[in-house]
């Protein structure tokens, strides 16, 4: 009850905000796509093939008051079809969670051969004056540096494999930002998730030497104090970006029983608009991967970026025509003796509209056998 009444007052102040600005500016801005994506999930050519079918849309719905004050609220919607529907009620729970402090994820439909699910992942309030910045509602607090992996992103990490899902996750927070100088800025954010569980840090981002830097101290999820750093800049043309963050838990304060995560990347972007990028990373406490299905379900947290003590990542995209890209991914997972491919090509067939192949192949080794997995998925998508 007290999080539905928080989550109507919430949206009468936005509702007002909105109808305030059309009577005075007019200014309303909708945004987003439409796309079905076809996937296929099979260890080997020859095995079976679990099949599914996604309606994807998204709304994107902004309103700018005034000078000083904007409301968003953004949504998604997502029809599933096929063999992943029928295996009962983990599925539709999985894909109805929301961590969030108010649960904003509703399955309106739920049978035994689909699934369409309404989730609002964006929904707040910002106040800019001068040199300060304030914003409460659920948003994305992006204090990432790096391309592939961020354990700076302590309040909303996400996975690398969830490529159609674009916008990445957000919290349920209170953020605010000050700016000393234009190449700097300080923040101070608070969460809370659906267990109450809560997140607080503070961040200072500063440029020196040519590089953005940034240092970052918190509490993570009621259970581990957090001490962070970041960076970005270039060596002449190749670009230079890092990580790191330490969680020791709080309840021991003074020993060495945290979780490191500790990652370094180089990218660069050629003549012909094509683009390589390496990353590494070492983690001293890697947690188990519970499942596959925990790399698309959008509950990682910031600790669950390994599962190998190191990892590495490469990838390279080559633009073969301005309408036809082709990219391949791989990752090398040492401690699973496993590895991970990820070719995939994207065409533009018209404007606004795009085809696109990915295909994520899994291969690792456990004490009784080896594991493949391959997923392809092929997307059309439709942007306005």
């Amino acid at each position: 009850m007290k999080r539905n009444l928080i989550l109507i007052f919430f949206m009468i102040l936005v509702t007002e905000g909105l109808v305030t600005g059309q009577e005075k500016q007019k200014v309303l801005t909708l945004n987003g796509y439409l796309s079905t994506m076809q996937s296929a999930m099979f260890d080997s050519l020859s095995g079976k093939f679990v099949m599914e079918n996604l309606i994807h849309n998204r709304l994107n719905l902004k309103g700018y008051v005034n000078d000083h004050i904007t409301c968003a609220t953004e949504f998604r919607n997502r029809l599933l079809t096929g063999d992943l529907e029928g295996n009962g009620g983990s599925y539709s729970e999985m894909i109805s969670s929301d961590l969030g402090y108010v649960n904003l994820s509703w399955n309106i439909l739920n049978e035994p051969s689909f699934l369409l699910n309404t989730t609002i992942d964006r929904f707040w309030f910002d106040f800019n004056y001068g040199k300060i910045q304030a914003r409460i509602g659920r948003q994305r607090i992006n204090w990432g540096q790096t391309l592939v992996w961020n354990p700076n992103d302590i309040f909303n990490a996400y996975s690398f494999f969830d490529f159609d899902y674009v916008e990445r996750p957000g919290s349920d927070a209170i953020r605010l930002q000050y700016y000393p100088a234009s190449s700097s800025a300080i923040e101070m954010a608070v969460k809370a998730d659906y267990e109450n569980d809560v997140t607080a840090a503070a961040l200072y981002r500063f440029n020196k030497w040519g590089y953005d830097l940034q240092f970052l101290a918190g509490y993570v999820n009621s259970e581990d104090f957090v001490a962070g750093a970041g960076w970005s800049g270039a060596f002449g043309s190749v670009s230079f970006r890092g990580e790191a963050s330490w969680f020791q838990p709080a309840e021991n304060s003074f020993d060495t029983s945290g979780t490191g995560l500790f990652t370094v990347g180089f990218d660069k972007i050629f003549k012909n608009n094509s683009m390589a990028q390496i990353q590494v990373m070492y983690c001293n406490n890697p947690p188990d991967l519970g499942s596959l299905s925990s790399l698309y379900s959008g509950t990682m947290s910031t600790k669950d970026l390994a599962f190998s003590r190191f990892t590495s990542f490469g990838q390279f995209s080559y633009p073969v025509t301005p309408l036809f890209n082709a990219s391949l991914s791989v990752m090398w997972f040492p401690d699973l003796k496993g590895y991970f491919a990820g070719p995939s090509v994207d065409y533009s067939l018209a404007e606004n509209i795009d085809f696109s192949l990915f295909w994520q192949h899994f291969d690792s080794k456990d004490d009784y056998s080896r594991i493949k997995i391959n997923i392809v998925f092929l997307r059309v998508k439709y942007s306005f």
